[in-house]
């Protein structure tokens, strides 16, 4: 399932793509994180927006994209910012035993571009094998989608395999949280009607012990 965006879409989908990022980076400024792993980094984009905190010292991007990869790791080396950045080419179910430790993990965009038998895979892998001290995640939110323009019975993506309204996403996230031992806070990204939330969604998973 899938839709051909126009210009209007894709401008509103960059403007939502920014706003997403802004609201990740300011989430860590306050958590006072200083290691972040970006699980399915893409081209770089948050890995780069990062680089803008001064307390973050250490930043590993993982995607499984060979093609993307590459592109993080030449937009990274352009940009010399001086920190300690690796982009790795990697599963998200087979995590590296060094990755351990890192103060957060964010999954931004990622989890409904796997196939949904594999995401205990991804929540084992996450919360149980690298288990940070705080854990992101942000989804489309599938009730908005009628005010993006996108037909109904489609996905906002080619690549999505599902979206979850706020109700779904968030039965999800507390089965998550539950099992591994996390306290779990929603927002909206942005901010939208309160019945139906904003066009994406934010769980910010932080561990209790």
């Amino acid at each position: 399932m899938q839709i051909a965006a126009d210009e209007g879409c894709r401008d509103m989908t960059s403007a939502l793509h920014r706003r997403r990022i802004n609201t990740v980076v300011a989430e860590l400024d306050r958590a006072d994180v200083k290691s972040v792993l970006d699980l399915g980094c893409g081209d770089g984009d948050l890995v780069l927006a990062l680089t803008a905190l001064p307390r973050v010292r250490r930043i590993v991007g993982i995607d499984v994209s060979g093609e993307a990869v590459a592109v993080a790791r030449r937009r990274v080396a352009e940009a010399g910012t001086g920190k300690d950045i690796e982009i790795v080419q990697a599963s998200l179910t087979e995590p590296a035993e060094r990755l351990k430790g890192f103060d957060a993990a964010v999954l931004l965009e990622v989890i409904e571009h796997i196939d949904p038998h594999r995401l205990l895979g991804v929540e084992l892998a996450v919360f149980e094998t690298l288990a940070p001290s705080i854990v992101i995640v942000t989804t489309p939110n599938s009730a908005y989608n009628p005010f993006l323009g996108v037909p109904p019975q489609r996905f906002r993506h080619p690549d999505h395999r599902f979206e979850w309204d706020r109700e779904r996403f968030r039965a999800w996230a507390d089965r998550v949280g539950q099992r591994n031992g996390y306290a779990v806070r929603y927002t909206d990204v942005p901010p939208g009607l309160p019945r139906l939330g904003g066009p994406s969604q934010m769980a910010v998973f932080k561990r209790t012990h």
